[in-house]
């Protein structure tokens, strides 16, 4: 039976955007097998859906269907998939709110960073809109009398997508929008903890036009569909943001078929602010990178370094601000903090602040939580620079602060990690800020500010945190092969 209050949480404008089954082969069903797997809302706990989990019959049939549709789509005119993702792009604007409440409800986030997310992830579908009709082919010079040298870019077929739980919706369109604009055809596993905001898109492309099995979306185990797309010679392409030990599982597994990646890994990123910095800049900006959703982001500061001069000024001035941050319920518009996404999140933050605390860490503001999702935000000073929170990804709002004297000291640390996905500078001096970007071995630099995520640019990071890149022309790119056409006899 639906409590009035779980009905009120759970109400839309478009009831008919709540879906619980998979969509494959331009159609819904239920999982053969009947299993389902339930969503829950962490802030009240409550049950939101039962989700179909499919099996192995209806993943390969999934991939047909894309196979199946895979030729007629590629050979659709650029301009004519461009206009179907703009309606698809004014059908998300239209229901916005719906999207956003449904990413706050089952992931947990303030509404109004749900709303944000909304936004990000809608423009990844507007710029591959436009970039549609530009995919270019090249003209080369001929090496030799009487020829004819040409490029063409083809796409790639079928390709397969896994996302992860920590932003439902961007990671999903951000993959989706240059594989369709580029001619691919895409099978999609959003994670089973937030699978609700993907299969309302799913309904929404339906509504928009995109032929039946161009886009499925449907939930399994992990595992069950890592193995089924690997090892098919039917899908072409696998991308995929998670964990950097699943990226390798997944690269290596696909090595038999010679599958094309965009791994987007773990990350450990470090905020190296310097003297020279703005003191409000520097704040602000290790509040976005750290405590944005919660801290459960992999481009979230990880690690800040703080130079001994702007030290303990600093650390005031963002106990200042961290007080002031409210945790509650997502839904809530005076919400900062939502809950995170599971008890074994909140495990991980509490082992965290509780190692950094045994090794010399000063707490200085928050603690332990108090037995739910909702983990209070927290900042430890004088942390040792080999502290558990340095060598892993916390992915909650627990903020761990170094001190540091040199810039020679500070870069050397900041690159001491397999990872290298994103980094963040505050500095004023524009010798530190040219030198530092080139240092720092990451794919991306924020300097002086910590909200880097925008479609036109390329996402993406170096060493353990993966290959290749999304958003921007090089996004459109990673969906794309190059044929080369040498005609003779002109």
């Amino acid at each position: 039976m639906v409590t009035t209050t779980e009905a009120r949480r759970t109400t839309l404008a478009r009831p008919d955007l709540l879906r619980s089954q998979a969509y494959y082969a331009g159609a819904w069903r239920d999982a053969a097998s009947g299993e389902t797997i339930a969503v829950t809302d962490p802030f009240s706990g409550e049950t939101l859906a039962q989700v179909a989990l499919v099996g192995e019959g209806e993943i390969q049939a999934a991939i047909a269907a894309a196979e199946a549709a895979f030729p007629r789509w590629s050979r659709t005119p650029h301009r004519e998939r461009g206009a179907l993702l703009r309606r698809w792009l004014e059908l998300i604007e239209r229901d916005k709110e719906d999207l956003a409440r449904l990413i706050t409800l089952e992931n947990g986030k303030p509404l109004k960073e749900a709303r944000a997310e909304v936004a990000y992830g809608a423009g990844f579908i507007e710029i591959y809109a436009e970039m549609a009709a530009g995919v270019l082919g090249e003209i080369i010079p001929p090496n030799a009398p009487g020829r004819r040298l040409l490029v063409e870019r083809e796409p790639i077929g079928v390709c397969a997508a896994i996302t992860p739980w920590n932003f439902p919706m961007a990671m999903l369109t951000r993959k989706i929008a240059p594989a369709l604009a580029a001619g691919c055809v895409m099978v999609c596993k959003p994670a089973s903890e937030t699978p609700l905001t993907a299969l309302a898109l799913a309904a929404l492309a339906e509504e928009a036009g995109i032929p039946p099995g161009v886009l499925s979306v449907l939930v399994s185990t992990p595992a069950l569909f890592g193995d089924i797309v690997t090892a098919s010679s039917a899908v072409r392409k696998i991308t995929f943001t998670g964990s950097t030990g699943v990226g390798a599982k997944l690269m290596a597994a696909s090595a038999p078929t010679i599958k094309r990646l965009s791994l987007e890994l773990g990350g450990n990123a470090p905020l190296l602010i310097f003297d020279d910095a703005d003191l409000d800049t520097a704040v602000e900006t290790a509040m976005v990178a750290k405590f944005r959703n919660g801290g459960q982001s992999c481009i979230a500061a990880n690690r800040i370094y703080v130079q001994r001069g702007v030290y303990e000024a600093f650390l005031a001035a963002f106990q200042a601000r961290i007080g002031a941050l409210k945790v509650g319920d997502g839904l809530d518009p005076a919400t900062d903090i939502g809950p995170l996404i599971s008890g074994r999140a909140v495990e991980k933050v509490e082992r965290h602040l509780d190692e950094a605390l045994a090794g010399g860490g000063r707490l200085v503001h928050g603690g332990r939580g108090d037995g739910s999702l909702l983990s209070p935000p927290t900042l430890v000073a004088d942390v040792a620079s080999d502290a558990l929170l340095t060598r892993e990804e916390t992915f909650g709002p627990l903020a761990g602060v170094i001190p540091f004297k040199t810039y020679d000291q500070a870069i050397a640390r900041a690159n001491d990690t397999p990872f290298g996905l994103a980094a963040y500078v505050c500095s004023s001096r524009p010798d530190t800020i040219a030198q530092a970007g080139r240092d720092l071995e990451t794919g991306m630099v924020g300097i002086n500010t910590g909200l880097i995520s925008t479609a036109a640019a390329p996402f993406g990071g170096v060493k353990s945190s993966g290959v290749g890149r999304e958003g921007s022309h090089h996004g459109l790119s990673e969906y794309l092969n190059y044929k080369y056409l040498c005609q003779a006899g002109l």
